[in-house]
């Protein structure tokens, strides 16, 4: 056996502390402790960025409607029978094997709030009554299938050449439908929509409630906001105006 083969290992020795300009001993700096740190205050600061990255809605759907193919058109059907007739384009989409060129029926919806017999509810209906909107690549045979879905009496503008929606048509007609966000929907009351008063100015009403109960009434002033109306009481032959509310009058 050699004398090499019988020399032992070399030990590792870790580095020795430096020295300042004045001869005193500076351990060198903790590497791995500070590496340590930085990784966790990153893990701590990525459900911030996480929270900061959420999406807008109505950004996202910005997005989405010039990122799909098509331009979008709006079709003439009869009063009534819109979402008949988005029914009746997307079966015959379907059957005549149009997908590739017919892509998206929409009918624009709205939600109002109806006051009927004192009562108030919230109703979904048609915005945009005789019209709906189709997606589509116009050709001669998309043209033709889309013309002749029953229920369409035609293409809005040109009979055979007719004009796209802009950007700003199509967003204002089908974004209203879009929820609010999170956030804004737990710091504020949700919206209500348009009003829709089941009264009119002048119309003959009876109060049901109130010192006037029974007497005869004639509207003079509605406070849709409010749910609020003026009307004109007959008192000992003179008129006298009161002020109630929706639900204490019936319609005669």
């Amino acid at each position: 056996m050699s004398q090499e083969s019988l020399e032992p290992a070399e030990e590792f020795v870790a580095p020795a502390a430096e020295a300042d300009e004045n001869g005193t001993a500076v351990e060198a700096p903790d590497v791995s402790a500070t590496e340590g740190e930085d990784v966790a205050a990153d893990q701590d600061a990525q459900p911030e960025a996480d929270e900061d990255a959420e999406v807008d809605p109505v950004e996202e759907f910005k997005a989405e409607l010039r990122r799909v193919p098509g331009d979008w058109y709006v079709i003439h059907s009869y009063a009534g029978y819109e979402n008949r007739v988005k029914v009746n384009l997307e079966n015959r989409t379907q059957s005549l094997n149009m997908e590739d060129y017919i892509f998206q029926v929409e009918v624009p919806m709205e939600e109002v709030t109806e006051i009927k017999n004192a009562q108030k509810k919230v109703v979904r209906r048609v915005r945009i009554p005789g019209y709906v909107l189709v997606r589509m690549d116009l050709t001669d045979e998309s043209w033709g299938a889309v013309r002749h879905t029953p229920g369409v009496t035609g293409f809005v503008g040109h009979t055979h050449q007719p004009v796209p929606l802009t950007f700003d048509e199509v967003f204002s007609m089908l974004a209203p439908s879009l929820a609010p966000k999170p956030e804004a929907a737990k710091s504020s009351k949700p919206a209500a929509g348009a009003i829709e008063v089941d009264f009119t100015v002048g119309e003959s009403v009876t109060v049901t409630d109130g010192p006037f109960e029974t007497l005869p009434a004639t509207i003079s002033e509605i406070n849709a906001e409010g749910q609020k109306l003026k009307v004109l009481v007959s008192i000992f032959g003179r008129e006298t105006p009161v002020e109630l509310s929706f639900n204490q009058v019936a319609k005669i």
